[in-house]
C-alpha cells in the first residue's frame, strides 16, 4: 500500500509563491508516475501537473503553464509542485496522486482514473 502526504499549503496573496510537497511511503517511488490535481469549492477535481516515473517528461494544465513547475526527488521519495505568480483562481485543495508505471500502460496524466493512490490534500488559499 502507498501513502501520500501533502504539505506546504497556506494562505497567500495574489502574486506570491508556495512550494507544495508530497511525501511517498510504502513502495518503490521511482516505479510511479506522479501527479497533482486540485479541487475548488463547488467544482470538479482538475488536473494540474504530472511527471513520469523517471522524471524525463512532465505535463501541465494550460491554466498553470509557465507559473507552476513539478519535479521529483527520488532520493527523498518526494514530488514537488512549485507554484509561482499565484492567482485567486488557484485557490483549491491540492492533491498528490501516484500512478503505477510498471504495467506498461500508456501515460495519460490528465486522467484521474489512471492513478492508484491519492493523498489527503493540502489547502491553498490565494487572496486577491
Amino acid at each position: 500500500q502507498v501513502q501520500l502526504v501533502e504539505s506546504g499549503g497556506g494562505l497567500v496573496q495574489a502574486g506570491d509563491s508556495l512550494r507544495l510537497s508530497c511525501s511517498f511511503f510504502g513502495r518503490t517511488f521511482n516505479m510511479y508516475h506522479m501527479g497533482w490535481f486540485r479541487q475548488a469549492p463547488g467544482k470538479q477535481r482538475e488536473f494540474v501537473a504530472a511527471i513520469t516515473w523517471n522524471g524525463e517528461n512532465s505535463n501541465y494544465a494550460d491554466s498553470v503553464k509557465g507559473r507552476f513547475a513539478i519535479s521529483r526527488d527520488d532520493g527523498r521519495n518526494t514530488v514537488i509542485l512549485q507554484t509561482n505568480s499565484l492567482k485567486f483562481e488557484d485557490t483549491a485543495v491540492y492533491y498528490c496522486a501516484a500512478d503505477w508505471a510498471g504495467d506498461g500502460k500508456s501515460w495519460h496524466p490528465h486522467n484521474g482514473m489512471q492513478y492508484d493512490f491519492w493523498g489527503q490534500g493540502t489547502q491553498v488559499t490565494v487572496s486577491s
